[in-house]
């Protein structure tokens, strides 16, 4: 009945269906329904008539412009599917009805060349990650090519290959409707709400496998990478920055782990947290992962738009479902559109992008590109397994390769990574937040990095009561009722005289400084406090995005994770300027903290997952500010 019913709809050209196999399971799920497209999140009509529905919604990466982030405007649909039937279906039955002629494909090739992809990279490196901008960037270009099939025959023969070749995708999905078609599998659960718990799964570093398969050597070189393991902790620190937008107790990261696919390696932390927001709400803030767009998300679709040659339509963005629940309410499971193939008009189009860090080499994530655009048409059969440099064998069919998560170097390599990180963030958070500031009023001004959302929520737990407030709504009477001001981090040239959000900043700082009311600077706003203290201000020789260091902090060495590309600086040796304590690198002179009377700064992020000492210096600096 199950097969018959899809042998109906493939039939019938204005039909409109979905099918998803989830990890894990022995069934592949069919669904179908009314196509309806909506302007916003919030229109997904989650109830019709009182009666709550599925919903399955495609949402593109256009839909950040609900959050006011910039977006080159393709007018790709928020493109729903209100279900009225979901079957499941037997995989091996489904997998013998399915297409499986070999589909040929035309004029292939990359959009964007290498050598021009390469001098991308090299300008978003220097003049954006080198002007502060951010942290790490994901710019994507894409695979194109034609076929000789109709689009709906090549979704379902590559939604075969792909439940037959490839393993460890989180999803594996083909979406047909008028218009869109969409034929992938994703590794990444972006976000997933079910009985109040979010979790979030960033993924990071992209480990391709050799010809002939991962070896223990092979894969242990990619884990003892630098840039690999920074990578995953900035964005592990940028999706924290959303679970604590969303979550009331901001989120505790769990792993290490290996998502080891057919052709792919790449590592993993899962992300859990309470929350009672309506899903679509959750989906609205935590658009999308910084895994495929970068970091401060504000700063990074800015960027995106700068340098990517035309709108991203649905990459990048997520397919999700809305399942009714038991409560009332419904469930969200949302997987990231990447590893997709897009098929209109007889044209195919793979977009892939590389994360571009400070570390990053041009030529290599050109090659990273390849990689990954291979590992897709390796997997859909499009490209020749046994020939393509890029693709892996047959011999990675499922259950193939041997998994090397359990092994013992392995493990503890992935476990030695934790090492580095705040316990803060690793353990169970206590729901007790009558800390040593119980009392106390703050306001956060958020200078554009949503890195004021883990913030303020350290602040909560030492017992502020605390609101979070963008520099650009803020006002004066609202700084000067707050016990403690803390003025936030964000991009950008903190010399910068034409911009407002800048001068705003200079603002906030020099109006609490001038009136003795308790202030804490970060980040940007250190370096302006220190800039109306006379203190000179010089870009650093390599930017300083995601790095640990352990610094003197007024007595005491503190391990904190610095995201900056500028720094304040002092002669060698200094550690006063008048009434201001200046804590300071012995031979650089880079300051890494100030205090004075009411007013405390520092340089690192004591919220980041890398600030191993964060939450005891952000309680003495506090302290001191409010003493």
């Amino acid at each position: 009945m199950t097969l018959s019913r899809l042998a109906e709809l493939t039939a019938d050209p204005t039909a409109s269906f979905v099918l998803i196999a989830r990890d894990g399971a022995d069934t592949v799920e069919l669904l179908t329904g009314e196509v309806v497209d909506v302007d916003l999140l919030a229109d997904i009509p989650l109830t019709i008539d009182g009666t709550p529905r599925e919903i399955f919604a495609m949402v593109p990466y256009r839909q950040v412009r609900e959050r006011g982030f910039v977006a080159q405007d393709d007018g790709a649909p928020l493109r729903c599917i209100v279900v009225d039937e979901h079957l499941h279906l037997p995989a091996p039955a489904l997998v013998a009805y399915l297409p499986s002629a070999a589909i040929p494909l035309r004029d292939g090739g990359f959009d964007i060349a290498d050598e021009e992809y390469a001098a991308i990279v090299e300008t978003v490196i220097a003049d954006e990650i080198g002007r502060g901008e951010g942290a790490n960037f994901v710019i994507r270009r894409d695979f194109t090519a034609e076929i000789d099939v109709d689009d709906r025959t090549a979704a379902l023969t590559w939604f075969r290959a792909l439940l037959t070749h490839e393993r460890g995708a989180y999803w594996t999905f083909a979406v047909v409707t008028p218009g869109h078609i969409a034929v992938g599998a994703s590794p990444e659960a972006h976000v997933v709400a079910r009985g109040g718990v979010v979790t979030m799964n960033p993924i990071s570093g992209t480990f391709r496998h050799p010809a002939g398969g991962a070896t223990k050597e092979t894969l242990v070189d990619f884990l003892s990478s630098t840039k690999e393991t920074e990578e995953l902790f900035m964005v592990v620190d940028e999706e924290l920055k959303m679970m604590s937008a969303v979550c009331s107790d901001g989120g505790r990261i769990t792993g290490p782990h290996l998502k080891e696919m057919s052709r792919l390696t790449h590592t993993e932390y899962m992300l859990r947290g309470r929350s009672a927001l309506d899903p679509r709400d959750i989906l609205r803030e935590t658009m999308f992962a910084p895994t495929v767009t970068g970091s401060p998300m504000q700063n990074a679709c800015a960027v995106i738009r700068r340098h990517e040659k035309k709108p991203r339509g649905y990459y990048s963005g997520v397919a999700a479902l809305f399942t009714p629940n038991a409560e009332g309410g419904h469930d969200l499971d949302a997987p990231i559109l990447i590893r997709t193939v897009y098929l209109k008009d007889g044209s195919l189009s793979v977009p892939v992008g590389a994360t571009l860090v400070r570390h990053s080499d041009p030529h290599g994530e050109v090659s990273e590109t390849h990689g990954k655009a291979a590992g897709v048409l390796g997997a859909i059969g499009a490209i020749d397994r046994d020939s393509a440099a890029e693709a892996r064998e047959d011999a990675d069919a499922p259950g193939a390769p041997q998994s090397l998560a359990a092994d013992p170097t392995v493990t503890a390599l992935l476990s030695s990574r934790n090492a580095r990180l705040a316990d803060f963030w690793l353990n169970p958070q206590s729901d007790d937040l009558t800390g040593p500031f119980a009392g106390k009023t703050s306001i956060v001004v958020d200078a554009e990095d949503r890195f004021t959302t883990m913030l303020a929520h350290q602040l909560r737990h030492l017992g502020l009561d605390v609101t979070i407030r963008a520099w650009s709504e803020v006002t004066d009477a609202e700084l000067d009722s707050a016990d403690l001001v803390v003025a936030g981090p964000g991009p950008g040239d903190p010399r910068d005289t034409d911009s407002e959000r800048i001068a705003r900043m200079r603002q906030v700082v020099s109006g609490r400084v001038d009136a003795g009311a308790p202030l804490l600077a970060v980040c940007l706003s250190h370096q302006i406090l220190s800039d109306s203290l006379g203190i000179d201000l010089a870009p650093l020789g390599a930017p300083h995005q995601g790095l640990q260091k352990a610094v003197p902090v007024f007595g005491e060495d503190a391990s904190i994770g610095f995201y900056n590309t500028f720094t304040a600086r002092v002669a060698a040796g200094t550690t006063s300027l008048g009434a201001t304590e200046v804590s300071a690198d012995p031979e650089s002179g880079d300051v890494y903290a100030l205090r004075g009377e009411h007013f405390a700064s520092v340089q690192g992020h004591l919220e980041s997952i890398l600030s191993r000492d964060g939450i005891r210096t952000l309680e003495r600096l506090v302290s001191h500010a409010l003493a």
